[in-house]
């Protein structure tokens, strides 16, 4: 029962295979690669044929599409239910997972978090004009989010976790080490609540990237 992660240190959706395999409870092994490099590693492209991150490989089954690989660690492994049998709460779970795909990413990561956090970290000068678009755009998606947050549940959803919260916690995260992000977040109680409640959990602490490797 052999499972390999292929991914990049940085990659916030390594971070959320990486999460969801932890919280499981499944030892995998880990292969470092750069999709940036220029051309991408060949060993990746043999896996995914966009030269994308994160892929899975489980006794000769490879997988790429972090949505993909969530649904198959909730079923291929045994653990507490990650997918609603409630056909709304299942339908929310989604909903919450193609917001965060189609419009958190790129404004809560590439932008405010890349230019604002990491650049600085690895002597790069940030952009203030990518940030400002970053955060206006996240305003909008913090609003679409925050009604959808459950208001008294740890989780997105309530009590359980899903693979919402697998999902979202990562991007969120990385949105809230920026000091613009975290302000942000803070007019969002329902969401602020929920990182609170993600930034206590061991296996949160386990699998967060370093910024700064070594």
């Amino acid at each position: 029962m052999a499972v390999r992660i292929t991914g990049y240190g940085p990659s916030v959706y390594t971070w959320i295979a990486r999460l969801a395999l932890t919280w499981r409870g499944v030892p995998f092994d880990y292969t470092e690669a750069d999709p940036f490099a220029d051309p991408p590693p060949e060993m990746l492209l043999a896996l995914h044929p966009f030269g994308r991150v994160p892929v899975l490989q489980h006794d000769g089954f490879i997988l790429y599409e972090t949505r993909a690989i969530l649904h198959y660690i909730a079923r291929a492994f045994p653990g507490p239910p990650l997918i609603p049998d409630d056909p709304q709460a299942a339908a929310r779970m989604e909903q919450i997972i193609g917001i965060t795909d189609a419009y958190a990413y790129w404004p809560l990561v590439r932008q405010v978090y890349s230019q604002a956090v990491f650049a600085p970290a690895h002597g790069r000068e940030p952009d203030p004009a990518i940030i400002a678009q970053g955060l206006a755009a996240a305003t909008r998606v913090l609003s679409a989010l925050e009604p959808l947050a459950d208001r008294d549940g740890p989780n997105l959803l309530g009590a359980d976790p899903t693979l919402a919260d697998l999902h979202l916690t990562p991007i969120l995260d990385y949105f809230a080490q920026a000091a613009e992000g975290a302000n942000a977040l803070a007019a969002c109680p329902n969401l602020h609540r929920f990182l609170a409640h993600w930034h206590a959990q061991p296996v949160f602490r386990q699998t967060r990237p370093l910024l700064l490797p070594g």
